[in-house]
């Protein structure tokens, strides 16, 4: 079974390009019921979904490296009917419905508009007369998710994976003239099994999972090739050698040469002649570079040569580009272009349509999105568990964006065998047909740890996509902090945290560059233009004018955060609306833009600018109050109603004194009860330290905060036990210093946290002993909320009330030491 890649016609080749042709249905069958086919009805229709028709569906030439002018597109109207497990294949049989191809089943624009978990495909298709002798090859570009393909009766291939095409050679299976008869067999059970699949859902949850898409969602066509042909080009800019490396991959006898000529417009950069399948260096002295600013393209003409004889050319491009890390003046690691320092600003893109669903409408809504980042100011974008279309990673390098390009996730929870092995299979075929594209710049395998099954191996597949391909930047696991992470196995290139409404502060550490992979998410309801007539964002807005404020502040934060923590690359949720999720810049349906796109362009303009690895220099917050209380001492004593400590401060919802480690202390529910100091009793923006003795009357999946300061929506800081690690923490939003094993119930422990703001760093002490250190830089200039004993503030809202006791709460205004902590922890106050 060979694999290719996808293409794109070039704007200005070194040869002859084919051009768009609308699909083409030359079987009576086909065509006898084409004028009673009409597409469903979408919630919401796009500027594109009148343009799709059953002689327009989706013309254009599929694969933009490795061009050919003979070619047929096999999209339009194909005969269709649901399936059964076991059932033989409908030889000779008209089916009765239609669908039209390559739109999945349950979009809109395929007619049908539902979904089933099993389906047959027919068509016929004719073999023009001038392809007579030569070898016929079938291509899809992807169908999700098992497929079988049989011509005139024989079944010629057996593919699985989504997101990946295959080709097969059907030659021997076809009749001497006349129509040849074309059958697929798919199933896609989609959630049903740890199957790759993204967002994807067999049913939508109105939040962020998707309406899946089944069948065939790429284009199929045919071309006609010589016995021996060029089956792929695998090209790798090697900017410090002014060389593009090229392997012209072929069919047919081996040690043929193979030629390679780059052109700059029509003058030749650059020409080199070797054996096919090995690796060639192409020489181009002086090369124009490829960059968002100049995304600037070579073309590329390759020709396969048997004892002096031509027997096949393509046509290709390939821009000359690196991409690697350097250090900035301020000693940070930061994410590198062409050797220097450049910030990947980016949104994500889920890449769903509402017509179309996987599947864009037309060619020029799947350029769109790309145009829109330019427009807004962005250098990147994030493909956030999806693989696109080869024409949308031609529109990446045409247009100038770069391309973290995600691997479609599994169901969130750990996949069992054999499915690790099918997903790592997919992974590596997903690297291998889009190791040519130049605007991929970064390989991500996993997001927020769904489906991740091993800590460690997660890092051994980090490693492995690096020796696949060494030329790109690794990000192992987007999200490390978050969700279902195994936690950060210390692999890849990139150190990477989510944090909604953000940024993410994270800080680069060793041989790793730090970035946030996702942030903001700012919602606005848009009558009319809502996928479900409503729908939800992390912080929902009024009006697009405070949408805009809020963008813009959150953004001037990116660029403190690349300042002064040192992330080089961010990543903000996102482009478009997609069903439930109401925080794009644009309408699901992409016909309202939902900011001040002006206003949007120019803080994009000034993070790129700005964020130049430069960066603040150290704070100095001085050296705080000495003493072994602190500048604050609660002990808790319930000598009187009001009495809980040295500093006014109230017992909340219902709260009582308890006997406590030392005394008493207080007794919470972890219902609404708590002790409020009354005052901001921290400066959060240096250094400090907080510390309790607790005792946990459950130990189960639920946060319970000892210590906090409420900040504008979030806690400044949280000591607590995490619910979802099951461990103690010293935490920001997004950001854990945990302990490493679990606290047991009805016992007490002395907890620790402080804030190490020179350093950059929280730390976390059980029972005098440094139990774990994070890097963490803060954006937090001093909140000026109230400090509280026995609840946090997240998300706006109170919430991790304490299920337990606490006693003897101390505030300090420095960075205790591990001495000054076991000290602490030794006097039992």
């Amino acid at each position: 079974m060979l694999k290719v890649l996808a293409a794109v016609v070039l704007a200005a080749s070194a040869i002859v390009a084919p051009t768009s042709q609308p699909a083409t249905q030359t079987s009576q069958e086909a065509n006898r019921t084409a004028s009673a086919w009409h597409a469903g009805t979408p919630p919401l229709t796009t500027p594109w979904t009148a343009d799709v028709s059953p002689t327009n569906a989706l013309p254009d030439y599929p694969r933009p490296q490795l061009t050919r002018p003979d070619w047929r597109n096999l999209n339009g109207l194909w005969q269709w009917s649901a399936a059964t497990p076991g059932e033989l294949p409908p030889f000779g049989k008209t089916l009765a419905e239609q669908v039209l191809v390559p739109y999945p089943i349950e979009s809109a624009l395929s007619g049908l508009q539902r979904h089933e978990d099993r389906m047959w495909y027919r068509r016929t298709f004719t073999v023009p007369d001038n392809w007579k002798g030569k070898q016929l090859l079938l291509h899809f570009g992807a169908v999700d998710y098992d497929a079988k393909v049989w011509v005139n009766g024989r079944q010629v291939a057996t593919h699985r994976g989504g997101y990946d095409g295959f080709d097969v050679d059907v030659t021997a299976a076809l009749h001497a003239k006349g129509p040849q008869e074309l059958i697929v067999w798919a199933e896609d059970l989609t959630d049903e099994t740890y199957q790759p699949i993204g967002k994807q859902r067999e049913v939508s949850d109105h939040g962020i999972f998707y309406q899946g898409s089944s069948g065939i969602w790429r284009t199929v066509w045919m071309e006609p090739v010589n016995t021996s042909s060029i089956s792929r080009l695998q090209l790798t800019p090697d900017l410090p050698n002014q060389t593009l490396k090229v392997t012209a991959e072929t069919t047919g006898p081996a040690g043929l040469d193979v030629e390679v000529t780059a052109y700059d417009g029509r003058e030749v950069a650059g020409q080199v002649r070797g054996k096919a399948d090995t690796e060639l260096r192409l020489p181009i002295p002086h090369p124009k570079t490829w960059s968002p600013d100049n995304p600037f393209l070579y073309d590329l003409k390759v020709r396969l040569i048997d004892r002096g004889k031509m027997v096949d050319q393509i046509g290709s491009y390939a821009g000359m580009r690196s991409v690697g890390l350097q250090k900035g003046a301020d000693g940070k690691l930061r994410m590198a272009l062409n050797g220097k320092i450049l910030f990947n600003l980016s949104t994500l893109d889920q890449g769903f349509w509402p017509d179309g669903l996987n599947a864009a409408p037309t060619d020029a809504a799947l350029r769109f999105d790309l145009e829109q980042h330019k427009r807004l100011g962005f250098n990147t974008v994030r493909k956030h568990i999806k693989v696109e279309p080869d024409r949308w990673y031609y529109w990446a390098d045409k247009l100038g964006l770069m391309v973290w390009q995600d691997m479609p996730a599994t169901k969130t929870d750990a996949m069992p065998e054999p499915w690790r092995t099918q997903f790592k299979s997919e992974l590596h075929e997903m690297v291998e047909e889009h190791k040519s594209f130049t605007a991929i710049t970064v390989w991500v395998p996993f997001n927020e740890g769904w489906g991740e099954w091993d800590q460690a191996e997660t890092g051994r597949i980090a490693d492995s996509v690096k020796a696949q391909d060494p030329s790109r930047l690794v990000n192992a696991h987007s999200g490390v902090n978050c969700c279902n992470s195994h936690g950060d196995s210390g692999r890849g290139d990139l150190i990477d945290n989510h944090a909604y409404l953000g940024p993410a502060t994270t800080a680069p550490a060793g041989d790793r560059a730090a970035v946030d992979g996702e942030h903001g998410g700012f919602g606005l309801k848009v009558p009319d233009h809502m996928w479900f007539g409503d729908g939800s964002a992390y912080e929902m807005e009024p009006d697009s004018a405070t949408l805009t404020r809020r963008y813009v502040e959150n953004q001037n934060d990116v660029l403190r955060s690349a300042r002064q923590c040192g992330i080089s690359g961010s990543v903000y949720t996102q482009i478009t609306d997609v069903e439930g999720e109401l925080n794009g810049f644009f309408t699901y349906d992409r016909r309202v833009p939902k900011m001040n796109f002006a206003q949007v362009r120019t803080v994009n303009q000034a993070i790129i600018a700005g964020a130049d690895g430069t960066g603040t220099g150290a704070p100095n917050p001085g050296p705080g109050t000495p003493g072994a209380d602190g500048i604050h001492f609660y002990p808790l004593e319930g000598t009187g109603e009001d009495a809980v400590g040295n500093n006014d401060a109230t017992l909340q919802g219902g709260a009582v004194f308890a006997e406590g480690k030392n005394g008493q202390g207080v007794a919470l529910s972890g219902d609404n009860q708590f002790v409020d100091t009354g005052a901001a009793l921290l400066d959060t923006s240096g250094n400090y330290s907080a510390s309790a003795w607790v005792k946990l009357d459950k130990v189960d999946g639920s946060f319970q905060t000892f210590v906090s300061q409420d900040g504008a929506r979030d806690s400044a800081f949280f000591l607590q036990y995490s619910g979802q690690d099951q461990r103690f923490a010293m935490s920001f939003p997004g950001i854990r210093a945990l302990a490493p094993t679990k606290p047991n119930p009805g016992q007490w422990y002395h907890v620790t946290g402080v804030r190490d703001v020179v350093k950059g760093e929280l730390r976390l002490y059980v029972d005098g002993a440094l139990v774990a250190t994070k890097a963490a830089c803060s954006l937090d200039s001093g909140s000026t909320g109230n400090t509280v004993i026995g609840r946090a503030k997240f998300g706006g809202n109170q919430v991790d009330f304490l299920d337990g006791t606490v006693d003897q709460v101390h505030l300090y205004d420095r960075a205790l030491t591990d001495a000054e902590v076991r000290t602490l922890y030794e006097s039992g106050t």
